[in-house]
């Protein structure tokens, strides 16, 4: 009986029947009990704030995430939808959620990929967030939280534009819980979310959960990069490292290197200037520092490597998990086709895998990269050799990181990683409830300054910088919500135009919400028997002029005194003959009336305010948006008003860089002679972007018949529009290439997958993302464009997603 009880043990008892605190019934489920930034975050959400958490890659910062998903399942019907930079990190957290909440509960759209879409949970990628936004689709309806997963890509120079779109377009009332690695400016973007999103709580750590030893590899010998003595400042870098650099790391003694070199026989002679890929291995197994990552900056770089240590017979696993490791192997590669595993390297690969080694890079099969990233996980695989993008996200925490160079090639020069890019990778290294700390092993080269890698080490990442910018497709969407002068107002919201002008945004969130607040107040004032506004105008009108009384020019002049008298009888007339002068509630109406012409006049004048200020986005937006009236895409009414043409409902639904373009060729016609083949061809040339070292394609490598007119009277009408853009001072883009064009014809006519890819030069991983990407823009048109085109894009998406294209999920 409760009477038994202590005081203590009555408390609790009364706290269990009034329901704990849904933080803390949260937190009993975990593995761990929560790091403070994350009860801060979960805290802050509970309370009902936005929040923004920027914390090291492996700090736990998806917990907050988490947080908001079983927030949003506690409550009838609300929705949650959690949006990540990748498909691959899409499907990574749609099946975690399935495997929380069920099957039922969890959708997943991905552009190419429709599952259970109207689930309360659902994982998209952010485009698709942005395009349900502008579509003002029903599927957004009861959402309570949104969840941006990396949103650091906001400074993504191709798409960051996306992440602003959704966080100023996403209803108000919609709770936003924001994931970032640790920018340095984060107080900033939380300033400008606090301006757009309402109250935003900003939770800053620094703090791994494991911490970090960082090492160099010189020679033959691991040695700590920072002074580990604890007779000196933290991060001051280790004397022994300071005096061994002065001299290339031949101060190292004999008796020294011995002790390593006996076990590394496969790294050649002790003195050796740098280990091989197979003697790194050996002694990162000896010293129980394995799985490890190590990151190298170029796929070819990726797969030699794994070439290279299969060749001096690494092997990393026992029998019964070379077994396990080909189980898994043919059950998740079942699907693939006999013929195509030849050409995919699919033995190569799976001798690799039961060694315990591969490689994972974007120019691998992604269904062979999901194999990588299970193994890895299940312990099966030990050893993988990545490029940087496996550091964005994906799950495959390491127990050491290995960084072979410290710099990487940019498309244009090799350039030095950024302290941000150094944090990304090495906030692999370190597994949570497995290792004690993780380790960061960088391997030793010369002119390697020992001080300028520990500044990197030891910097607060990257500035956030927003790289927003109106387009096309954004502008016809806006001006139809909002209208002209309405969108220039939300483009000042942009954090763009924050970081240049942090009192605009303050102005023009003020000017939102007061506008909010005159849309109250008009419908509080409606009259029944007539316009209310305009009634109210004339009083206003009276009073204002009956308050000013006879001046004494007036007095003196018979002539004005006769005109104010006329204009004085004639408003009062019209305001006797208004219909709303009649009504009952007139008096009611007219206090609401009041209040929405004092607060219209404050709006003005902050409209003005605003318009006074410098504003670069906005700028932007109106040389848009008269490129857009050039064209016939918009056009004024008899009002002056700035309204969507035929066209631009068109263009709205065209989403990507060619939108314009796009929308050009199906209004003059230019692809309707197109077969399904040859459309997907055309698809191609406008998603695909050479590498610099590629060249104009000659035309007898281009596919045949109508094709070739057809492209080049899009090439003549990009060039048309490119010199319309730079009159108007906007950037113009990159002129077409049609190189990927005869392999995507020949991939929709049947042709093998080995023919395909020798015609393109491309790794398999490379032309599916390239196909997904050509399908996605093939989809768009199947929607939006008119017969023959829409029907034969429909077809033409058919004809391409097949063979290893369609059983790749990313």
């Amino acid at each position: 009986m409760t009477d038994q009880l202590s005081p203590a043990e009555r408390f609790a008892a009364s706290k269990a029947r009034r329901g704990l605190p849904r933080v803390d019934a949260f937190r009993a489920q975990q593995k761990f009990d929560l790091d403070p930034f994350q009860l801060t975050a979960c805290t802050a959400l509970e309370r009902g704030n936005s929040v923004l958490v920027a914390a090291p890659t492996g700090a736990g910062k998806t917990i907050v995430a988490e947080f908001a998903v079983y927030l949003a399942m506690q409550q009838p019907r609300a929705k949650v939808f959690y949006t990540a930079p990748m498909k691959a990190l899409s499907n990574q957290k749609f099946q975690e959620f399935v495997a929380e909440y069920g099957a039922s509960e969890v959708g997943l759209l991905t552009g190419d990929t429709n599952i259970n879409s109207g689930a309360r949970i659902v994982v998209m990628t952010t485009e698709v967030l942005r395009n349900m936004l502008y579509a003002d689709s029903d599927l957004l309806r009861d959402l309570s939280f949104v969840i941006m997963d990396e949103v650091h890509y906001l400074a993504d120079r191709f798409r960051g534009a996306v992440w602003e779109e959704v966080i100023i377009h996403l209803p108000q009332p919609v709770r936003l819980v924001s994931l970032s690695a640790t920018v340095s400016n984060a107080e900033e973007f939380g300033d400008w979310l606090q301006a757009v999103r309402g109250e935003t709580d900003v939770i800053v750590s620094e703090e791994r959960p494991v911490p970090l030893d960082q090492h160099i590899l010189m020679r033959t010998k691991l040695i700590d990069l920072f002074d580990s003595s604890g007779l000196a400042a933290t991060n001051r870098v280790n004397p022994e490292l300071v005096q061994m650099a002065r001299y290339g790391g031949r101060t190292i003694s004999s008796r020294q290197s011995q002790d390593v070199g006996r076990r590394h026989s496969r790294g050649g002679r002790p003195d050796d200037t740098r280990m091989n890929r197979p003697a790194v291995i050996d002694l990162l197994e000896s010293r129980n520092l394995l799985p490890a990552i190590f990151f190298i900056f170029s796929r070819v770089g990726c797969d030699q490597a794994v070439a290279q240590v299969l060749r001096a017979g690494v092997r990393l696993t026992e029998q019964w998990e070379r077994d396990e490791i080909r189980s898994i192997v043919e059950e998740r590669c079942r699907t693939l086709l006999d013929e195509d595993l030849a050409v995919l390297g699919y033995w190569e690969w799976l001798e690799g895998l039961e060694r315990g080694v591969a490689a994972h890079h974007a120019g691998m099969l992604p269904a062979f990269k999901e194999v990588v990233e299970e193994l890895y996980r299940r312990k099966l695989v030990r050893v993988v050799f990545a490029t940087e993008t496996l550091a964005l996200g994906i799950n495959m925490p390491a127990r050491t990181v290995v960084l072979e160079k410290l710099e990487k090639f940019n498309g244009e020069a090799r350039v030095p990683i950024t302290p941000g890019e150094y944090t990304q990778l090495t906030g692999r290294a370190g597994r949570r409830g497995i290792d004690v700390e993780g380790h960061s092993v960088i391997q030793w080269q010369d002119a390697l300054d020992p001080q300028a890698v520990a500044s990197l080490a030891s910097r607060r990442t990257y500035p956030l910088n927003s790289s927003f910018r109106p387009t096309y497709n954004m502008a016809v969407n806006l001006i139809e919500q909002f209208g002209r002068a309405r969108t220039r107002e939300v483009l000042e919201s942009s954090f763009a135009q924050f970081q240049a002008d942090r009192a605009v945004v303050d102005l023009a969130r003020k000017v939102r919400t007061q506008r909010e607040s005159l849309d109250g107040y008009a419908e509080a004032m409606a009259c029944h028997l007539g316009d209310f506004t305009e009634y109210s105008g004339i009083r206003r009108e009276l009073t204002d002029l009956e308050r000013k009384g006879d001046s004494r020019a007036e007095l003196q002049n018979r002539s004005a005194r006769e005109k104010r008298q006329h204009q004085l009888t004639s408003l009062r007339k019209r305001l006797r003959q208004h219909p709303c002068h009649s009504c009952n509630d007139r008096e009611a109406h007219a206090r609401w009336a009041e209040r929405w012409w004092r607060l219209k006049k404050q709006t003005d004048d902050l409209t003005r305010q605003i318009r006074a200020r410098t504003g670069a986005v906005a700028r932007v937006f109106d040389r848009v948006t008269d490129v857009l009236m050039i064209l016939g895409y918009l056009e004024r009414d008899d009002g002056g008003t700035v309204n969507l043409a035929a066209g631009g409902r068109i263009l709205k639904r065209i989403y990507g860089e060619r939108d314009l373009l796009i929308a050009e060729c199906l209004r003059k016609g230019l692809w309707n002679e197109l077969d399904p083949a040859a459309l997907a061809a055309m698809a191609a040339a406008l998603i695909y972007e050479p590498r610099r070292d590629e060249g104009q394609v000659s035309e007898r490598y281009l596919p045949k018949g109508a094709f070739r007119p057809a492209l080049e009277n899009t090439t003549t009408l990009w060039a048309t529009l490119d010199d319309l853009e730079r009159d108007n001072k906007l950037p113009g883009s990159n002129p077409l290439s049609s190189g990927l064009s005869l392999a995507m014809n020949r991939w929709a006519q049947g042709a093998s997958l080995d023919s395909v890819l020798r015609d393109t030069d491309l790794a398999a991983g490379d032309f599916v993302r390239l196909t997904k990407q050509t399908i996605d823009l093939l989809d768009q048109l199947s929607m939006v464009a008119d017969a023959p085109v829409g029907p034969r894009a429909r077809k033409a998406l058919e004809l391409i997603r097949r063979g290893i294209v369609a059983y790749s999920s990313v």
